[in-house]
This record gives C-alpha cells, structure tokens and sequence, in this order.
C-alpha cells in the first residue's frame, strides 16, 4: 500500500515551534474532519480526537506530538543580522548554511551564517560549533528587518520533502512523520470500517521538545487505562556505526519501544503488541532508546495509579538535525500496527 505523500509533505512542511503550533495545528484540524465522533482542542492546544468504540468501560490513548524544534530570536544588531536561542535539542554542527523561516510579522526567509573557514584560527576551526557562533543573515537591512521581526518571534527550518529510493527526506519528521501516523490510523479505522475495542482518544501534542507538557496536559484530561506514545526514534544504521548503537535500522518495521531514559515501557503493553504484530504478519523491530523520552511518559505517570503504556516509534536517520529521513514502509507498518493494537486491546489479558 502506498503511503500518502501530499499529506506528508505537508504535515513536515508546516511551521510548529513549542508553543507556537497554530498553523500545524489548522492543518491536522482540516484533515480530521470526519474521521472521528468529536474533536477538541484543549486550553494548551492539544487536539483531542475521540473514536467511540465497542465499549467505554476502559479508555485507550494515542499521542502524537505537533512541534517540531525551532529557534526563539533573541537579538538583531545595528546590521540587521539577527540572533537567536534554541528551542529544543539542536545538533549546532548541521546548522551551517541552512536555510530558515522567520515568523515574524511576515514570513522572512534566513540563513544561518557563521565566521567562514578561511579566516579562523587554528584553534577555531578545531573547536566543536556552539549556537552562539551562528547569526541568520535574511539580506535585509536593519531598517527593514525591524520593520518585519522581534525579539520574541519564532524561527524554524525549511526544506521541502523529496523522496530518495524507498525512503522520504525533510525536516521535522520528528515528529510530523507521527502525525501523520495517527491522521492515517483514524482514517483507516474508518475506511475498514472498524471500532477501537475502547473509547479511543487521538491526541495531538504541544510542546513535547521542550518537556513533554503537552502529553501531561491530555493525560489528565483523558485519563486513560491503555496508552501508546507515537514519536520518532534512532536509526543510526549507517556507516561507522556498530549493531549495538544502531538503536533500529530503516526498512525493519515499526519499533516497539522497551525503553528509553524517560519510561520503562509495561511488560503486558510489549507483549500485546509484539503479539498483534505477529498475528498480523506486521514487520516490527524493539527499541531500546539510551537517551531522549518522548510522550510515552507523560501518558504512564499523568493518570490516577497510572496506565498501561508503551509506544510505535517510527526508526529515523538524521535525526533533529536540518533534514531527517523515513523509510515508507515503516510508516505504513507503524499505521497498521497501531491500528490493530486499538482494535483488539480487549483480547489480551492484562492482569500481572
């Protein structure tokens, strides 16, 4: 089955920084028009999307998150060069000469500048790059940069998507690539014509790179018995790397998350899911992530003695650098592998 495209690209080319999601946020709103019973949107600007099930005794959760890592301007001097903090986990070696958008009164296309190699010392070119090394150069004046941005305005990459061989290529795959995942799994329970064994609630997250408070938000709200968490996750599947730091490798399914710093995922939640995808011949790979958490753990620990939790991570190269890259049949692999898991959480059983 061949995965949507148009819509990927779109979901990983709208704009979404922590705490400024608006626009990603109207685009999944559009999409998820008939999909689902009711459709919220909360205080923070989580986008709650309910699929009544067969049952409400219990509730079942899935939790994509919106935002995408960005930058925060923080200056522009008397030249116009504007300057910047991060917001969310950046590798400052990748940003050399890439392109940006700012979102300031309009959007101001930038590129990150930093001293040229010609002219730094010995010591300098030896020394690993710091955020604080970087300006965005937009060609503009000071006057008329100051016309269009503030201190305070949001900044995040551009790119737009391409595919190269089996796999697609764009920034913000973390996490828009699970975004996408969740609109593709609401719109295959409908088309199969398919009831989630539970009352299932579809979150869509705010703020999840600058601390998972999106997620803790929405799990308080929903308080659900069943929980999976939806992000991206390490493949490091490339030259120089060893098979014990590859994490997941691209074109080896979905991942099924045992852990990561942030949550021990439930042993009953693994078990179920590494028996739904068997039982429905889905490619699947664990995951054992050594550092970085995602929603998962909001969606565990934000809910009155807890739920029962686990996670579809979605194997990435490149991953929170200016480009990131997925392989298709993974994507497609982790929509029906979640697509199940809803549909047959009353099969399991679930006592310690």
């Amino acid at each position: 089955m061949a995965i949507d495209i148009p819509l990927l690209s779109r979901i990983c080319e709208a704009p979404g920084a922590p705490g400024h999601e608006k626009k990603i946020r109207e685009l999944v709103l559009a999409e998820l028009a008939g999909l689902a019973d009711d459709i919220r949107t909360d205080a923070m600007g989580n986008v709650i999307a309910l699929k009544k099930g067969r049952s409400s005794a219990k509730k079942s959760m899935a939790a994509a998150h919106m935002d995408e890592i960005g930058f925060i301007v923080t200056h522009i001097d008397d030249k116009g060069f504007v300057r910047f903090n991060p917001v969310g986990g950046f590798d400052p070696k990748t940003l050399t000469s890439q392109r940006v958008l700012i979102h300031g009164r309009k959007d101001v296309m930038g590129v990150m500048g930093s001293k040229p190699i010609h002219i730094m010392s010995p010591e300098e070119r030896n020394k690993t790059p710091q955020i604080k090394d970087y300006f965005i150069d937009t060609g503009l004046s000071k006057k008329d940069v100051d016309k269009l941005i503030s201190v305070g305005d949001f900044v995040t990459r551009h790119s737009e998507l391409i595919e190269m061989g089996d796999c697609v290529n764009v920034k913000s795959l973390d996490n828009r690539a699970s975004v996408f995942v969740l609109i593709e799994t609401l719109r295959t329970l409908k088309k199969r014509k398919l009831k989630p064994a539970y009352d299932f609630h579809a979150a869509f997250t705010v703020q999840e790179e600058v601390g998972l408070r999106g997620a803790q938000a929405a799990a308080l709200q929903i308080q659900p018995d069943f929980a999976f968490g939806l992000d991206t996750t390490i493949a490091y599947d490339v030259p120089g790397s060893t098979p014990q730091e590859r994490c997941t490798a691209l074109g080896q399914g979905a991942a099924i998350k045992l852990m990561d710093s942030s949550v021990i995922c439930d042993y009953r939640m693994i078990e179920f899911m590494k028996a739904t995808a068997t039982r429905h011949k889905i490619q699947w790979q664990p995951e054992i992530l050594a550092a970085g958490g995602t929603d998962t753990a909001s969606l565990q620990r934000m809910v009155a003695g807890g739920s029962i939790a686990g996670a579809v991570s979605i194997p990435t190269r490149h991953i929170h650098q200016t480009i990131e890259m997925c392989h298709k049949q993974d994507l497609q692999s982790c929509i029906d592998l979640l697509a199940a898991c809803v549909c047959e959480l009353d099969k399991h059983k679930w006592a310690f």
